[in-house]
Formats: C-alpha cells, sequence, structure tokens
C-alpha cells in the first residue's frame, strides 16, 4: 500500500527531501498560493505548525501556479514572500502542478486518496490533505476551510490514528 512516506518532493532551496523523514507524524499537505484571496491561511498554518509541532505535527506546503496564476514567483520569490509577510516556517517544497499529467505524483497519490465533493481533481488554492502518523490520508479539507478549523481533526489524529475517512 502506498503511503505519504513513498514520495519525494524538493524543498524551495532545491534539496531532494524524502517524505519518509516525516513517518510518525500527523501530516497537513497544503497547495499554496501568494497572491490569492486564501494567501491569509498562511498565518493560521504556521499557527497550527507551532501549536501542535512537539506533538509530532508538520505543515507541508506546496506552492501551486495552476488556478489563476496566483504564483507566478521563483522559488526564492515565494520563500521570501512568506517569511516576510506570514513568518512561515514550516517546511515548504518547490512549485508543482496538482492537476493534470504534469502533477506531482504525491498530488496524483493524494487526489486518488480523497476525492472532493466534485471528483478528484484540487479545485482551487489552499486544499489540504489531514495525513495520519502512518502515512494514510485521514481527510481531504476545501480551500475555504480555514486552518484554525482544522484543530480538533489535528489533535484526534494526534490522540489516536483515526481510521481513514471521507469529507468533501
Amino acid at each position: 500500500m502506498t503511503t505519504l512516506h513513498d514520495f519525494t518532493a524538493t524543498t524551495l532551496d532545491g534539496r531532494e527531501q524524502p517524505l519518509s523523514a516525516y513517518a510518525g507524524k500527523v501530516v497537513l499537505v497544503v497547495n499554496t498560493a501568494s497572491q490569492c484571496g486564501f494567501t491569509p491561511q498562511y498565518e493560521g498554518l504556521e499557527q497550527l505548525w507551532r501549536d501542535f509541532k512537539q506533538e509530532g505535527f508538520v505543515v507541508l506546503g506546496f506552492p501551486c501556479d495552476q488556478f489563476g496564476h496566483q504564483e507566478p514567483g521563483t522559488e526564492e520569490e515565494i520563500a521570501d514572500f512568506c517569511s516576510r509577510n506570514y513568518g512561515v516556517t514550516f517546511p515548504m517544497f518547490e512549485k508543482v502542478d496538482v492537476n493534470g499529467p504534469g502533477a506531482h505524483p504525491l498530488w496524483a497519490w493524494l487526489r486518488g486518496e480523497r476525492s472532493g465533493v466534485m471528483g478528484d481533481a484540487i479545485k482551487w488554492n489552499f486544499t489540504k490533505f489531514l495525513v495520519g502518523r502512518d502515512g494514510r490520508v485521514i481527510r481531504r479539507f476545501a480551500p475555504r476551510t480555514a486552518p484554525a478549523q482544522l484543530a480538533g481533526s489535528i489533535e484526534s489524529a494526534l490522540a489516536h490514528d483515526e481510521a481513514p475517512g471521507h469529507v468533501g
């Protein structure tokens, strides 16, 4: 069975990062963008990371430019923007496609594991996937779901590896 831990991604500073480094952690995987109406969610994502990282939680941000060209910057510009405007310290990765034939393999897998209300395609920036300590997807959250609304699900996943479920 494939899990999050089977994938590798490139960090914003160009290093290959095996996602197996996050084995045993509860992970929130998010497609992000710097010029989106949801961009202020960076602040809430950073707060979740700070609130729960000592308990074994991590946020992984994946910039994406597939929705309204809302992430036009280079990796260096993205890193600077996130740090300067939102104090982001959680791991960020290079810009990826989340849909289509060029989708990063991680995102193709995530979509297949938990479809949304209207199918498996990612509909917009800031779609979120909560992954349990075992690397299996627990739940998918829509872009409009504010990070603060995820706290209960994160706490539950940290307390016990809840069985995978489906929410559009």
